[in-house]
């Protein structure tokens, strides 16, 4: 089979690319391997590259089976074509702050039907740190084996999708004065949740807890009726080499405010009501059902275009007057 027929979502953006406007700037990061042949790993950009803007991230497949959270991309950037001849209130965006699209990290993955990548690695335990509490057992991050799901790999190695995500994020949002990235997955709980880092620690905050929970606020404020769990991972579990943990410090090396954000999309709601997926790997990460899947496409779109509008704006949000009141508020919620 060719590697559009194994991967669909691969020949949608292709597709995109291939007729998009000149807005539409494409960078290929890298190849992988795969049976079929090598598979591209894209990053796309619509908006002001300059560095002194603000700019958000939107990433999706990083794991091969939660193919929803590529599709959530690949749809919203195909909004954002759309829109972008006439709308006047996105052409203003885009002049005034910068979006990249990741929409498919992972391609071999995706193409294997797998959690990991070609080299039975979790792309979200292949980091380098370590977590300081322990992690839980096997979920969390292991080398006992390959063939176990949850494996980070050999120690030291950074896979190549990992490298070209932390090379672009580096490149691209170091430099900024402000920046967001929303990681879209699949496969946990009945509610959509949206989870920050730490996944390493429990005790140990990040930096910008402030930040974090006025964020939230704003969220809650300006959309009341909407269903997200908005939390740090580690209210659920630990784990070893989570990559925006290891991100996110690295940024804040580099004196930058990156604040990321993984969108973990309640699939147990889908398989509660077509307990057949089970029969199906990919049935516990993908609403499967064509309505269902038209869905989760359009249930997303307010949090992204939020999330766009908070990173063009956050000179207007950011908590500098109420920082300590704000931060002890988070402790509270969370800690």
């Amino acid at each position: 089979m060719s590697a559009e027929e194994l991967l669909p979502e691969l020949a949608q953006l292709q597709q995109l690319i291939a007729t998009a406007p000149a807005a539409l700037h494409t960078e290929l990061l890298c190849t992988v391997p795969h049976g079929s042949g090598p598979l591209p790993l894209y990053a796309l950009r619509l908006g002001n590259p300059d560095p002194r803007l603000p700019a958000i991230v939107l990433v999706g497949g990083v794991h091969g089976l939660e193919r929803i959270g590529t599709q959530v991309i690949l749809a919203y950037l195909q909004t954002l074509l759309q829109r972008l001849p006439w709308d006047l209130c996105l052409q203003h965006t885009l002049a005034h702050c910068c979006i990249y699209f990741m929409p498919l990290l992972n391609p071999a993955g995706m193409a294997n039907g797998w959690r990991s990548n070609a080299n039975h690695v979790d792309l979200m335990r292949n980091a380098p740190q370590d977590c300081t509490e322990g992690a839980a057992w096997l979920v969390g991050g292991h080398r006992l084996s390959p063939v176990l799901p949850w494996h980070r790999g050999k120690p030291g190695v950074m896979e190549a999708e990992n490298q070209a995500l932390v090379s672009f994020i580096s490149r691209e949002l170091f430099t900024r004065p402000f920046s967001l990235v929303l990681d879209c997955h699949s496969g946990f709980g009945r509610t959509d949740r949206l989870w920050f880092p730490y996944a390493k620690s429990r005790r140990q905050p990040i930096t910008h807890l402030a930040e974090m929970y006025r964020l939230r606020q704003l969220l809650f404020e300006t959309y009341p009726h909407q269903n997200y769990i908005f939390e740090p991972q580690s209210q659920h579990y630990l784990c070893h080499g989570d990559i925006w943990d290891y991100l996110y410090d690295q940024a804040l090396a580099h004196n930058s405010l990156m604040l990321p954000l993984t969108l973990e999309m309640g699939s147990w709601n889908w398989v509660r009501k077509n307990p057949f997926q089970l029969l199906s790997s990919l049935g516990m990460f993908h609403p499967v059902k064509p309505h269902r899947v038209k869905r989760v496409l359009r249930s997303h779109l307010i949090l992204i275009n939020f999330l766009i509008n908070a990173t063009l704006s956050y000179q207007q949000w950011l908590p500098v007057p109420a920082r300590d009141q704000l931060k002890a508020a988070a402790v509270k919620l969370w800690y």
